[in-house]
């Protein structure tokens, strides 16, 4: 029988998780989430983490019902924010294969939105149980063009049209569930923990073409954070599968795997939104950025800690291995 676990959350918009050292999580309200079923992220960004003892006290805020992942960044210094224990971060909605839970309030999923070849059916990490609702057949947005997808940078959601917010910095790319017709600016849309109304202006259909390398743009100065993947902080591979997720495209999770799944173009002939690909004599691929011109690009920097767009440094001509295209 599927390992049962029940979570005591409290209500939305209140403080619903306590974190006890070591990575512990006391869960405060009722929800299930079994081992070998669907789960749906319920909060605007929830981190994917290596193990739980690699949470560390600063990460508290990423942590519970209420993650606050501005504040959060915010708070790390920068050598802080590129600590290995972040593996990834998934969006509100976003549907994850339970594998275990523990009575400790963590649960250990798989990211079925972010390929990689750590494991065939997504992206491997452990999560928080009360970031995560059970999911059912219809919960997903169908991923056609009636979806609703955030195009802000970020939004927040109300309670009513322009009302209190119930859930805010819900990230762009996110897909959201239309639920009715629109109302005097606002669409009410399926997310978290059910009703909720977004600014029409925030979103689009996710039938509207977007350009990737535009998409992009629009995160240029966001801090370096080691597995982020939203506007308040991000790595290189997260910049780019943020922004072909933004465009209806599913792209792996890791460099390395984008480079598996894109097709190669020579060197020379790359043109603006393409990828360049980075990687040491007889070593994966560890980087990736997004090509804005003939040997520019668009990247999350590890070294100034920040996204750019600029011309190629010395060491990164050095390092330059392959230019990749994005293929439907």
């Amino acid at each position: 029988m599927a390992k049962t676990f029940v979570a005591w959350l409290t209500g939305v918009g209140t403080p619903s998780a306590v974190r006890t050292g070591g990575g512990r999580v006391r869960p405060d309200r009722q929800r299930e989430v079994r081992a070998g079923s669907d789960a749906m992220v319920r909060v605007a960004v929830a981190t994917l983490w290596s193990t739980p003892d690699a949470v560390r006290p600063i990460d508290s805020r990423a942590l519970g019902r209420t993650a606050d992942i501005p504040s959060w960044v915010a708070s790390m210094s920068a050598e802080q924010q590129i600590g290995d224990g972040v593996l990834s971060q998934l969006l509100l909605g976003e549907r994850v294969r339970v594998d275990e839970v523990r009575d400790d309030g963590w649960v250990r999923v798989v990211a079925l939105q972010q390929p990689g070849a750590r494991d065939r059916r997504g992206y491997p990490g452990w999560i928080p149980a009360e970031q995560l609702s059970q999911a059912g057949s219809g919960d997903t947005p169908a991923g056609d063009d009636t979806t609703l997808v955030v195009d802000a940078t970020s939004t927040d959601l109300r309670a009513t049209p322009g009302g209190p917010v119930v859930l805010a910095n819900v990230m762009i790319g996110t897909r959201l569930m239309p639920l009715g017709e629109l109302v005097d600016g606002w669409w009410p849309v399926g997310a978290g923990d059910g009703l909720m109304w977004v600014a029409a202006a925030d979103v689009t259909t996710l039938g509207q073409p977007a350009a990737a390398l535009e998409v992009a743009s629009r995160l240029r100065g966001v801090p370096y954070v080691w597995g982020g993947l939203s506007a308040y902080g991000i790595d290189c591979s997260g910049l780019v599968h943020l922004s072909w997720r933004r465009c209806g495209v599913v792209l792996p999770r890791d460099a390395a795997d984008q480079a598996d799944a894109t097709r190669s173009v020579p060197l020379g002939s790359e043109r603006p939104g393409d990828l360049y690909f980075f990687a040491r004599p007889g070593r994966r691929i560890h980087h990736v950025g997004i090509v804005t011109g003939s040997r520019r690009m668009l990247h999350a920097c590890y070294t100034q800690r920040r996204v750019v767009e600029e011309p190629l440094p010395e060491a990164r001509e050095a390092t330059l291995v392959a230019a990749h295209r994005v293929v439907g």
